[in-house]
């Protein structure tokens, strides 16, 4: 009886499209769901000391212990590097001479806070491969920029993140989607997909070894004691896939628009990606008339100042100071669908004040996808911690008191590791990733409370999750061994 009355009800789940999930599994009551993407920090970096985690007192002596390029262990860990003056030493940072493994950056002998500018460890493509080491995560500090720096953590308990992952769900067995940094990272995020980019100049192509490991430069150190690796980079790999920072065809962008030329391109002279034109989530989620935005954080600024001419100096686009703008981070920027002058790039890229509004007069879209602005993104070097933290709190504050909240799923998550060392092995997975483990706080009314949740998830987890929720095409990028975040909810 139960086989008939549900066969009978399936043509009306079609009709209903979008409001309707899978007879009986609860998810529907999930009517608005919000994704939070912070920015470039590993999961033992911040969470490492949670209670009930996959903490660092569980990482093996082969997963602590560093080795150098050679294959031995370091006897002590490097000195810190600045990445800025391309390799000099920061005596600031005393860690030579440190024991080879993970060391706090808040406690003696470093003793800094988390509400200080620190240093960017380097966070590509293929070191990010190299250093995860088959598992063994034991050559972070030889394919990094910084020496010792990549394998600091903080105490995280002074986030105010920290209270609402012990609320709600931290789930932490969550990995970056690809390996490298925020650009594929958030083309992960919304399309599964690594773009081609065969126009490539040879000069931005990396060149490889026999391991798919980076060339080593003839004057690269013997060790990382030495100095930092010099390595044959790139932002494409040899068969043409874009993997590393490459800037939008469309402003805001990187590159600035041509002298006399159409203000909304960047400079068609001067390589960019080409559109994109693969399917992404936004695709899926129109076709099902599920609404949805994209909010970026100083998105209308940095549209104003990418819009003029060459010879104008750019007041927001990678400022060192104030709001910090960075195209990179806007992956439907990308897409020949969202261009300047199409509809769908007017309904659904939208600023960070817009989410303001909407969460106070109860209009978020049924998806919402929030990128705060730079000095609010928690990126190191150019951004702190704490600024983020305290921000990323008052949106969740405001989210859970908005007239949306008792039908609301916040995924709070980061794009990438920023080159900080985790202990936890990605799962197995495909040439794009996964890769290193990062936070990810699930909260909702839904949520399990006070749960540490150990599915294995990876950022495209969350495309799964919109598609089981909303009932839309698949797309072929997500991984079939990754969670679809269930499991954090009890609907």
């Amino acid at each position: 009886m139960k086989n008939r009355f549900a066969a009978a009800l399936a043509p009306l789940a079609f009709l209903l499209g979008s409001c309707a999930t899978p007879f009986g599994d609860g998810l529907s009551r999930i009517e608005n769901v919000v994704v939070i993407y912070a920015e470039n920090r590993s999961f033992d970096h911040l969470y490492g000391l949670f209670p009930g985690a996959d903490g660092i007192a569980n990482a093996t002596a082969e997963q602590k212990t560093q080795l150098d390029h050679d294959g031995k262990p370091l006897a002590s860990l490097p000195a810190t590097y600045d990445p800025v003056q391309k390799g000099a030493l920061r005596a600031d940072l005393p860690t030579s001479g440190l024991p080879n493994g993970p060391f706090r950056i808040d406690a003696p002998p470093i003793s800094r806070n988390w509400s200080e500018l620190l240093p960017n460890p380097i966070h590509a493509y293929y070191q990010n491969r190299e250093q995860i080491n088959g598992g063994a995560n034991n050559k972070f500090v030889a394919l990094t920029n910084v020496g010792a720096w990549t394998m600091g953590y903080f105490d995280g308990s002074q986030m105010k993140l920290w209270q609402w992952a012990k609320e709600y769900t931290l789930a932490d067995h969550f990995f970056m989607g690809a390996f490298g940094g925020s650009y594929l990272n958030h083309l992960w995020l919304v399309c599964a997909c690594t773009p081609r980019d065969e126009t490539a100049p040879a000069s931005a192509r990396a060149q490889i070894d026999e391991q798919q490991n980076l060339r080593k430069r003839p004057t690269s150190p013997a060790s990382v004691v030495r100095g930092v690796a010099q390595l044959f980079d790139g932002a494409v790999t040899p068969d043409g896939y874009s993997v590393n920072t490459t800037q939008p065809p469309y402003q805001p962008s990187g590159v600035p628009p041509a002298a006399g030329g159409n203000l909304d391109l960047a400079d068609p002279a001067r390589h960019t990606l080409p559109p994109m034109r693969e399917k992404s989530v936004g695709d899926t989620l129109s076709a099902k008339a599920v609404s949805w935005a994209w909010y970026g954080g100083g998105w209308n600024a940095a549209l104003a100042d990418g819009r003029r001419e060459p010879k104008e100096p750019r007041q927001v686009i990678y400022a060192s100071k104030g709001e910090a703008f960075q195209p990179h981070h806007q992956p439907f920027n990308y897409f020949a669908r969202f261009a300047p002058g199409t509809p769908d790039r007017a309904q659904h890229l939208k600023d960070g004040d817009d989410l303001s509004k909407d969460i106070a007069n109860g209009t978020l879209p049924q998806v919402t996808f929030y990128k705060p602005v730079g000095r609010l993104n928690q990126h190191p070097s150019y951004t702190n911690l704490a600024e983020g933290d305290a921000h990323i709190d008052d949106v969740l504050k405001r989210l859970r008191a908005s007239p949306q909240w008792s039908k609301m799923l916040v995924i709070v998550t980061y794009d990438e590791n920023g080159g900080f060392w985790d202990h936890v092995p990605p799962p197995s997975g495909d040439r794009w990733g996964p890769a290193t483990r990062i936070p990810a706080i699930i909260i909702s009314p839904y949520a399990k409370k006070g749960f540490v949740d150990k599915t294995p998830y990876d950022t495209t987890s969350i495309i799964k999750f919109l598609t089981r929720r909303f009932g839309l095409e698949p797309l072929p990028g997500v991984r079939a061994n990754a969670g679809d975040l269930t499991n954090a909810l009890e609907l």
